[in-house]
């Protein structure tokens, strides 16, 4: 072995000591406890007793046949979808409007991102009672309530808190773009909305890449709008996958269903951001 490569060994040895604590830290909390709980789902165990008794693969059938299921997989369907789109939507209009330099224009950003710092527990009390107590003396209901507006009320907390955060995301790659382009394009006579297609969105593409995914592993990992607002009512109408695995983790002490439920979630959830990833990149490069 050389001198030089002797060298860049021990160098690499020495930056490997910084993030062996980390690594350490990730394997103990994160890895093991998913290995264990691999084992888990090929149980019936209730989370406390000392005994295991192993029943095969039982709680994957259990999970394919389970019609209380369904309604879970629709909530955070419903909440991934229009909380994606609509917070994507938003905030890059809220973006592209203070992207000009303007009076006010840092208020209007402050305004918006403020909700951000707040935490899920608190938003969803605050909205709590606006729905109670604003929406009675308006004369209308709270969504909270009724079962087919329980999601739209939820989806509502979700887009206020974090549309700021989008917008955000949204200027900083609006202010990447060249306004040589627009300039060229206004001299060709180009109009707001062949801009937006031909300029904008192709020059932005990766703050697509990134933010459509996080606001999809957000939507699908969503709890706590459910467990503090609603507590899944009314009649299940708003729990959420998480909520769902939760309730069989502790509530229900039915360790081995509620962990086979979340592995074949957990499956889904790496399927489904690698291929939401993998063609969002794929467009950025071919644009």
């Amino acid at each position: 072995m050389t001198r030089r490569r002797k060298t860049k060994l021990k160098r690499e040895l020495i930056d490997f000591t910084f993030i062996l604590p980390a690594l350490v830290i990730f394997i103990y909390i994160i890895i093991v406890p998913l290995f264990a709980g691999i084992r888990y789902t090929f149980t019936d165990w209730n989370g406390m007793a000392r005994e295991i008794h192993f029943v095969g693969l039982k709680n994957y059938i259990t999970v394919f046949s389970d019609q209380d299921l369904l309604k879970p997989i629709r909530n955070t369907a419903i909440y991934t979808v229009l909380t994606t789109l609509i917070i994507n939507v938003l905030g890059l209009a809220l973006a592209m409007m203070v992207t000009k330099e303007f009076r006010g224009v840092n208020i209007i950003k402050s305004i918006v991102f403020i909700p951000l710092v707040v935490s899920l527990v608190l938003v969803s009390y605050m909205w709590m009672y606006i729905y109670s107590d604003l929406f009675g003396y308006l004369g209308l209901s709270s969504p909270l309530t009724k079962g087919n507006t329980v999601m739209l009320g939820i989806c509502a907390m979700a887009i206020w808190k974090e549309a700021g955060l989008a917008m955000m995301i949204y200027l900083a790659a609006l202010k990447n773009v060249p306004q040589d382009f627009y300039e060229a394009a206004t001299i060709d006579g180009a109009g707001f909305w062949a801009k937006f297609r031909n300029i904008t969105i192709p020059m932005i593409a990766p703050a697509f890449t990134y933010c459509i995914p996080y606001w999809i592993a957000g939507g699908l990992r969503m709890y706590d709008y459910s467990y503090v607002a609603t507590g899944g009512g009314p009649n299940h109408n708003s729990e959420s996958m998480a909520y769902y695995i939760y309730e069989y983790l502790f509530p229900y002490n039915k360790v081995g269903y509620g962990q086979t439920v979340a592995m074949i979630y957990l499956v889904f959830c790496l399927i489904l951001s690698h291929y939401v990833t993998k063609a969002l990149r794929k467009r950025e490069i071919e644009m």
